[in-house]
């Protein structure tokens, strides 16, 4: 296979490389079980503490010079429980925490199919990883899922001034690779960052993973193409003018 004038591809990792969602949903279950078996919560009461827990995660802002990224994961999960039963839950939230933290990372983990492409991919052209996320959060995440030697960069949001979408760390992408980014590709499955990002960065094409089988309406922003499984993507860059 030959690529036609795409000197990068730029991958996003949380739900494109891996299913960050649906290990943290099979971790979630865990934590569950042991707010149920162990600690006589409702199986009511144990899913409204998750679900406090996941909203927290959402909203969440770290001041590192104040506390840790785990600190601060076991306070949300302290917190949700303080909702449902009042009383102090430190140790029961920091159980919590290791238990979710320690089998999400295990089920991150890379496909022999998505391993096998980006070994193929890295013979053609050069692979960047740009991924969004608290940096010690999503150092942990590649670490994981040994993603390191499928790729010439790694650059994780968290350590930069902006994020994805910001124009500027798609430009330190290109800058570490000595390459314009019309010369790139840009491959994620999050519309308002990845997209957005690479259309305002001026790549060559954004390539947008939508897995989701019961979407039918227009994307926005409107990508270049779109693809249904991270496999797909050697025939679209294939087949790019």
């Amino acid at each position: 296979m030959v690529l036609n004038g795409i000197k990068a591809v730029f991958f996003d990792l949380d739900n494109t490389l891996i299913d960050t969602a649906g290990a943290s949903k099979q971790a979630i279950e865990e934590v569950v079980q042991i707010l149920v078996d162990k600690n006589k919560y409702s199986e009511a009461d144990a899913h409204m503490i998750c679900d406090m827990f996941q909203a927290k995660l959402l909203q969440e802002h770290l001041n590192d010079s104040e506390m840790t990224i785990d600190d601060l994961r076991i306070l949300h999960w302290k917190e949700a429980m303080q909702m449902i039963r009042p009383g102090d839950h430190k140790d029961l939230a920091k159980e919590c925490y290791t238990l979710w933290k320690k089998k999400r990372l295990e089920l991150m983990t890379l496909s022999e199919n998505t391993k096998n492409m980006l070994h193929d991919l890295r013979k053609l052209t050069r692979l960047v990883l740009l991924t969004n996320g608290e940096k010690q959060v999503q150092r942990e995440k590649i670490e994981a899922c040994g993603v390191h030697e499928f790729f010439d960069a790694i650059v994780v949001g968290g350590e930069h001034v902006e994020q994805k979408p910001a124009t500027s760390i798609f430009l330190h992408c290109c800058d570490l690779l000595t390459v314009k980014p019309e010369d790139c590709v840009m491959v994620g499955d999050n519309l308002e960052t990845d997209i957005r990002g690479g259309l305002n960065a001026g790549v060559k094409a954004t390539i947008w993973l939508n897995e989701n089988a019961a979407f039918r309406g227009k994307p926005c922003p409107v990508p270049h193409y779109t693809i249904h499984s991270i496999t797909d993507l050697p025939h679209v860059l294939k087949n790019l003018q």
